[in-house]
């Protein structure tokens, strides 16, 4: 029981340190970085069909690209309140291995224009940039594996 108890803990630390809760200035900082690597930034929500059957792709990505200088980031847009609750036991058990980032801003006509202006709030929404070369691509939209890893591909040229 006590070894149980011991290995349940540390899978509860390792879910938690996967999940980081950000501001939006963090967020910006990101998305203004001028570090020559491809970001690939998705806003997704827990709720949101679209993007629970984009995320496999993400994952993917996250998986082919890791040799590369490209850091995909999932940016959860649930409820900071519903943190422990609802995100972390899905985090878990879709076991998404790609960085996550809760962004706790509580009012999103706020903050979406500083984040992609052409960005009307509907979910699922990416942004691959790469800031070095000024390139920088805005998907507002369910994105199948191929047109995902050929825009990224797109942003290493």
């Amino acid at each position: 029981m006590r070894n149980f108890l011991i290995l349940f803990l540390l899978s509860s630390v390792t879910v938690f340190s996967q999940v980081k809760t950000v501001k939006l200035d963090a967020l910006t900082s990101l998305l203004n970085n001028d570090a020559d690597s491809v970001y690939v930034m998705n806003f997704w929500a827990t709720w949101c069909k679209p993007c629970i059957e984009e995320l496999p792709y993400f994952e993917e990505a996250t998986s082919a690209f890791s040799k590369k200088n490209v850091r995909v980031i999932l940016v959860s847009l649930d409820s900071p309140a519903e943190l422990d609750r609802v995100l972390l036991p899905f985090v878990k058990k879709k076991d998404l291995k790609s960085e996550i980032l809760l962004l706790d801003e509580q009012n999103p006509n706020e903050w979406i224009d500083k984040i992609e202006p052409e960005w009307t709030g509907s979910l699922p929404a990416t942004i691959i940039l790469r800031n070095r070369i000024k390139k920088r691509v805005f998907l507002e939209k369910q994105l199948e594996k191929e047109e995902l890893f050929t825009t990224i591909q797109s942003m290493m040229e």
